[in-house]
């Protein structure tokens, strides 16, 4: 059974940091790709980051390039999230999404990833 489990989300002020962990388990992680993706009241869900658990290559939004870093340590199954100078635009939801695609667990399809995390709330304030 397919599970990926998010945790790290919380309140934050502007300018500060937090990490994401999706812990991941069902899979044979070398034939998959982790996303995060977010949604934010009234807006579209967005794709911002994923990465390959084969190798460890990553790609990145324009709207997050340079401030988060994602990762993964296939030892214990999780992949991380490291969102640096938070802004209000930042405040979401975030769920961290599974499948053998590229492309859909990148955002760029119109279909969605076929796993998905239950989500953590990112809110960024003052």
């Amino acid at each position: 059974q397919v599970q990926l489990v998010e945790s790290g989300g919380g309140l934050v002020q502007p300018g500060g940091s937090l990490r994401l962990s999706c812990a991941v388990s069902g899979f044979t992680l070398d034939d998959y790709f982790i996303g995060w993706f977010r949604q934010a009241p009234g807006k579209e869900r967005e794709g911002i980051s994923c990465i390959s658990l084969r190798d460890g290559s990553a790609y990145y939004a324009e709207s997050v390039k340079g401030r988060f870093s994602i990762s993964r340590d296939n030892a214990k199954s999780t992949v991380f999230l490291q969102m640096n100078t938070l802004t209000p635009e930042d405040t979401a939801i975030y769920y961290c999404a599974a499948d053998t695609h590229l492309s859909i667990v990148a955002g760029s399809s119109p279909v969605g990833p076929a796993y998905w995390g239950q989500g953590t709330q990112v809110t960024v304030s003052s």
